[in-house]
């Protein structure tokens, strides 16, 4: 994302570090990443901001083996598709939990991490992950 520069970082931090999307007040439709306009409603839509629990389930996932260099420290890591209890989905990393024991279905809360490191400088990104609830709550 730094390569995108500071300024698009900037303008962009509500929805990565809260995950901020918006909801249609008119059919009742949340969206991540937000839109500028309704996709059901059109012109009579109406969006207001709208800010994430947080929680939702896996709807499918993967264990990847081979990562992007600015990646292979973490291999193996897994990305899976969250679907937030909302209704969007996500693509993200989860973590904090042995690979083994995922599954789809699989209760996970949103939590804020490192996502990775940018040049000499080493300019650290943030942003959003997700773990399984038993470990922060102790059951599902």
């Amino acid at each position: 994302m730094a390569e995108h520069g500071v300024a698009k970082v900037w303008r962009k931090q509500q929805e990565i570090y809260r995950i901020q999307g918006n909801h249609c007040t008119t059919c009742d439709r949340h969206f991540f990443p937000p839109r500028l306009v309704c996709p059901e409603c059109r012109r009579q839509g109406n969006l207001e901001t709208y800010k994430f629990k947080g929680l939702g389930k896996i709807h499918t996932f993967s264990v990847v083996r081979q990562a992007p260099e600015d990646f292979k420290r973490q291999v193996p890591y897994i990305v899976a598709q969250v679907e937030l209890d909302e209704g969007p989905r996500l693509t993200t990393q989860i973590v904090n939990c042995d690979i083994e024991s995922v599954y789809v279905g699989m209760r996970v809360r949103a939590c804020f991490r490192k996502i990775t490191e940018y040049g000499p400088g080493g300019i650290i990104v943030y942003g959003y992950k997700f773990e399984p609830t038993m470990r922060v709550t102790g059951h599902e």
